[in-house]
């Protein structure tokens, strides 16, 4: 029938998206180190994740609100950096009733640079809140099969951040959302311009 086709191809997506996220978490808990880290600007990393999260969110109505510090800086690989960034909104809109809004703010705490994903979800137990970052767990697995959820997104959050020497921390209260925040090392002015002439320069030669 057609209901059963449309399950059967919802499910192949949800299988095509488990396998590739599996491979992309071996990656990162088998990377020793950063191959296309470089000076980048959180601003740009959340521009484009929240560009790429655009279809999802119109589709349930969601408006992305996005307000970046332009000069914050971190030394990383742009694209990991935007997957992290986008599992979060993407979590974040699966997890959102229709039309409400997600906000995304780039800015500076503590002397780190961070990135912030709040969400008007119903929120998350404080039980679970110590687990939602573990491989597979999922705290309401009906519901993160309907969304297509594999219980991986926030695990692979969690890996990029630490092989960013970040980590990501979680706020949350049931009935009022959920915030999410990615915590890295800033890049200073000074840091920025001697690692952007290691990167261009990889033998310290001058420009």
């Amino acid at each position: 029938t057609e209901r059963f086709a449309l399950r059967m191809q919802l499910e192949a997506a949800r299988l095509g998206k488990l396998i590739k996220e599996i491979v992309d978490l071996s990656k990162l808990q088998s990377a020793a180190v950063l191959e296309a880290a470089e000076p980048v600007r959180l601003a740009d990393i959340v521009a484009e994740a929240v560009e790429v999260s655009q279809i999802e969110a119109g589709a349930k109505d969601i408006a992305i609100t996005e307000r970046s510090n332009p000069d914050v800086w971190v030394f990383g690989d742009f694209g990991l950096l935007v997957t992290a960034v986008r599992n979060l909104i993407g979590n974040a809109i699966a997890y959102s009733p229709p039309a409400t809004e997600v906000g995304v703010v780039v800015g500076l705490a503590d002397a780190e640079a961070t990135v912030t994903v709040t969400d008007r979800g119903r929120g998350i137990p404080p039980g679970e809140q110590e687990r939602i970052f573990e491989r597979f767990y999922r705290g309401d697995a009906a519901r993160s099969r309907s969304t297509g959820g594999t219980g991986l997104g926030l695990a692979i959050v969690k890996h990029i951040c630490a092989n960013h020497g970040g980590h990501v921390e979680v706020w949350s209260q049931q009935g009022q959302g959920s915030t999410f925040t990615i915590r890295l090392p800033v890049l200073e002015p000074g840091q920025r311009r001697a690692a952007a002439r290691h990167t261009t320069h990889p033998e310290g030669t001058a420009a």
